[in-house]
């Protein structure tokens, strides 16, 4: 096996030095997302429209692997404040409505109007 970087023009370009998601055999990672807009570059304005753009974003790279959120087995999110815990929580359970991935959820100090961080492990069916 060898590792395969992934890379779309429909999900955010990469901040630094790495890769958008990298597939390796039957599994595929995902960089940590945030709320930015591939078309325009704009980030959401509040917590659900960050969650619900990073979910897009995955989304997209998933797809370009060849796979989806329906084969997603582990997701990290980073929330700026754990305050938006429940907000972020009813936009990521309409994502994944049955058997959703085991989840860890943390709080990080992201730069500017950033919010929120989620990356997904997933498999390829």
């Amino acid at each position: 096996m060898h590792k395969q970087a992934i890379r779309t023009e429909k999900a955010a370009p990469p901040g630094g030095h790495y890769s958008q998601g990298m597939k390796w055999g039957e599994l595929v990672f995902t960089a940590g997302q945030g709320g930015k807009n591939p078309a325009t570059g704009e980030m959401a304005s509040d917590i659900r429209g960050q969650t619900r753009q990073s979910l897009e974003n995955i989304k997209a790279i998933l797809a370009e692997a060849g796979t989806s959120l329906d084969n997603a087995l582990k997701a990290t999110v980073f929330l700026r404040d754990m305050g938006d815990f429940a907000a972020m929580n009813e936009v990521y359970t309409g994502y994944f409505p049955k058997d959703p991935p085991v989840r860890s959820v943390g709080q990080a100090d992201f730069p500017g109007d950033m919010m929120i961080e989620i990356d997904i492990i997933a498999c390829i069916p």
